[in-house]
This record gives structure tokens, sequence and C-alpha cells, in this order.
């Protein structure tokens, strides 16, 4: 059983929780929360991971490792959970920095995404629940040809922008601090 906290278009929490697993589904004006991770090595290569063939939503595409937050749980305990599930990766909360919050009225989700920068060897993931069945480094100019073949899982919310954004502003930054 997965419980998901339920939250206002304000991101408010309702004090409503439901079963992720269960027919109810949300109704206007609410949200569950999900967060993503960007995970970039120092020669700005993105980190992908490829779908198991069972799921059902998008199964055999690439995305970013993520996943919805579970009752409880803040976006960066839900991501740093994720990616130990996921790849067997342990991320600390010091290497986390906060990207951006995107509401989606569609998918009826807050989707907080977090940016981690850290040289992992591809060997060393393991795909411990098995949603993952392998990743890759891949530079932009691979994942705009992965996002322009349709390989990459629609609901990613990452461009051109975006990492001009991190690489020539966000990163810089943290680097001189």
């Amino acid at each position: 059983m997965e419980l998901w906290d339920i939250y206002d278009k304000n991101r408010n929490k309702t004090g409503k929780v439901i079963d992720r697993n269960s027919n109810e589904r949300l109704k206007e004006g609410e949200y569950h929360l999900v967060t993503e991770a960007i995970i970039m090595n120092n020669k700005g290569q993105l980190l992908l991971n490829k779908r198991a063939k069972f799921k059902q939503k998008y199964p055999l595409m690439w995305e970013f490792c993520g996943g919805s937050c579970i009752q409880g749980e803040n976006s960066l305990q839900a991501i740093l959970r994720e990616t130990k599930e996921e790849l067997g990766l342990y991320l600390n909360e010091k290497e986390a920095i906060f990207y951006k919050t995107l509401r989606d009225d569609e998918a009826k989700d807050f989707k907080d995404i977090w940016l981690f920068v850290k040289d992992i060897e591809i060997k060393d993931l393991k795909f411990i629940d098995r949603e993952v069945i392998d990743s890759k480094w891949v530079t932009i100019e691979e994942f705009k040809k992965l996002l322009y073949k349709r390989e990459i899982v629609p609901t990613i919310d990452f461009n051109d922008e975006d990492y001009k954004k991190i690489t020539e502003n966000l990163i810089p930054k943290i680097r001189n601090t």
C-alpha cells in the first residue's frame, strides 16, 4: 500500500490521504506531490534510466529518477528514497540542490525537481526494485535526440533552457560558495 498526502492548489496539505492503488481518484483542485532528480556529472552529462518492460506507463523509455512522495515525506526525503530504491544510489541531503517546482493541473501533481552534481560509475548502480533496467550518461545533444525520437518519458520537464540555467548559472554559483 502506498499512501499519498493530498494538497490543494496552493500546495497546502488538506489532511486527506489516499491509497495510490485504490479506485479513488483526485478531485478537481486536489494534487499529490512527486519528485524528480536531475543527476549531472562534472562533464555536464545527464543520468538517464530505462524503465522496465512491466511498467504500465512508458515501458522501456528513458527518464530521470523520480516518483511519488508517500505520506509524511517531503520531496527531498522522497527523492533520496527513490534513488536508493531504483538505483541503489545513496545520495545525501547536503548534495541536493533544489531546482524548481511545477504544478500540473492535468496530472494533478506538484513536481519538485532536485539537482545532484555527482560523478557516478554506471557499473556501481544496482537496480534493486527492478523498476529500472539500465542507466547511461548522455550529453545534452544525445538527450535532445532521444527526446526527438520519443524515447524519453514525455512527463520529463527538462529542456535546453533548463540545461543552460543549471550549467551556466546554478552550478558556478554553488562552486564559488
